[in-house]
């Protein structure tokens, strides 16, 4: 190792030690130090390490916590950067943190979850075994631009890594385009069946070919502009999966039940976690396990037994209530939440907690495509409706748009004031925040339950 390299590496781990024994994570900073001293320090790192890289809009945590269990009841010798840290300085510390002074790193495989944008750059230096695209959608226009640039950026990453097999959403139209004129080996996962009998009504974020601009025909849609496309015109359409959902047996509100193809080999799976979306990312980890060569009846397994990460779907007691907190970020992810609502017949209380800090991108307009509709169709079902975070009177007046009566809605301004307004009832709840709300609510949780550190 380089004398360059040893210094980024020793600072980084002694910077990320000290920020870790003040409480404050140290995910992102390090990786930060060591880059100033060698910008090569992530090829360092990870030249003797098989990695698997998880992308896309929509369930990269998720997905990434699947895979995990997967790895974990194989015996592989892993690491993932479970804090979420997941643009090139939160990898390159999660990296240090687990090779020694040496050089030398004691795991065979990395499962990293890598931002669309970041993969661009991550990819120049990482040794790529498994790329999984979950799907592109619109997000954070004020950061990602338009939604060709996601997908020309994560293009860019697959051109730096030509000896990766791909795991693709066959569903998603501009994903299953990143395969064409690409040597790399691909496996594709997708749902052969709707999700739901009705869903949220959705803005598609991408109605015409890719190719020719025609408006796609669909056989059934899943949700968003996912399912069984076709273009009339050029011909472009949906690939057949290697790894399918071919029934969805039950969905509820915490889990549900599916068959899963794999390569020709079907199993009745129970997925430990609600939604459509979830169905999707079991599809997508199963796709990995065969990759790397996961025994199925593991993969499968896995499934019902995974730790959901932080904010995805993650449950907590607050004192007579049993909350369930689940992150949005753009209107198709937000519309998946929704529809696993809508389908649930119970009384739920329901919080929204929305921000407009970088992180959660500054252009809130992203909300008026979201099917609160939906929810204030059904809002006798609602015991309390509350709305909290830096953009709460904007929140508060698209849902009083959606069709909530005004009278119900109760804007709160603290998120400790919120968690006690939902504590003091018996009726669980929906938590839905934002990213950096998200941040916020879970420390204020902390305060009150033994919950792990995100970076935990």
């Amino acid at each position: 190792m380089k004398f360059k390299s040893k210094c980024a590496l020793m600072l980084c781990k002694a910077s990320g030690a000290i920020l870790r024994r003040l409480g404050r994570g140290g995910t992102n900073l390090p990786g930060k130090l060591a880059l100033r001293l060698d910008r090569d320090i992530l090829g360092t790192l990870a030249q003797d390490v098989k990695v698997t890289v998880v992308t896309g809009t929509n369930g990269k945590t998720t997905t990434s916590r699947m895979i995990e269990q997967a790895f974990s009841d194989a015996g592989l010798r892993y690491f993932a950067n479970k804090s979420g840290a997941n643009l090139l300085t939160g990898i390159i510390t999660v990296f240090a943190q687990h090779v020694s002074l040496s050089g030398k790193c004691d795991s065979t495989h990395a499962l990293i979850e890598c931002d669309e944008a970041a993969f661009r750059t991550a990819s120049r230096y990482l040794p790529v075994e498994c790329l999984v695209v979950n799907n592109i959608f619109r997000d954070q226009l004020d950061r990602f631009g338009e939604i060709t640039h996601t997908l020309s950026s994560i293009r860019t990453g697959i051109g730096n890594v030509p000896g990766a097999t791909l795991c693709l959403n066959a569903d998603c139209s501009l994903t299953a385009s990143l395969a064409d004129g690409i040597p790399n080996p691909v496996v594709w996962f997708g749902v052969n069946v709707p999700i739901y009998e009705n869903t949220a009504h959705e803005l598609s974020d991408a109605p015409y070919c890719i190719h020719c601009k025609t408006e796609y025909e669909y056989d059934y849609i899943t949700y968003g502009h996912l399912g069984g496309f076709r273009c009339p015109k050029c011909g472009y359409a949906r690939q057949t999966p290697d790894v399918a959902v071919t029934r969805v047996l039950k969905t509820a509100a915490d889990s549900s039940d599916i068959e899963l193809t794999v390569f020709g080999s079907p199993h009745e799976v129970h997925v430990n976690l609600p939604g459509g979306y979830n169905i999707y990312n079991a599809a997508a980890a199963a796709a990995v396990s065969h990759v790397v060569g996961i025994d199925e009846e593991i993969a499968v397994s896995a499934l019902a037994q995974f730790e959901c990460g932080f904010g995805r779907a993650e449950q907590f007691a607050l004192g007579a209530c049993q909350a369930r907190m689940m992150l949005v970020k753009n209107p198709a992810g937000f519309n998946q939440v929704i529809n696993l609502i809508s389908h649930d017949e119970g009384e739920y209380q329901l919080a929204f907690l929305l921000n407009d800090r970088f992180a959660d991108g500054t252009d809130i307009s992203w909300i008026w495509d979201v099917d609160f509709e939906a929810l204030a169709a059904n809002q006798t079902r609602y015991a309390r409706i509350l709305v909290s975070g830096v953009r709460r009177d904007d929140m508060a007046l698209r849902l009083y748009y959606a069709g909530f009566d005004a009278d119900r809605l109760e804007v709160v301004a603290g998120y400790g004031e919120l968690l006690d307004a939902v504590g003091s009832s018996p009726v669980p709840a929906f938590l839905m925040p934002t990213y950096t709300a998200m941040f916020d609510l879970r420390g204020e949780i902390g305060k009150r339950t033994n919950v792990k550190a995100f970076y935990e």
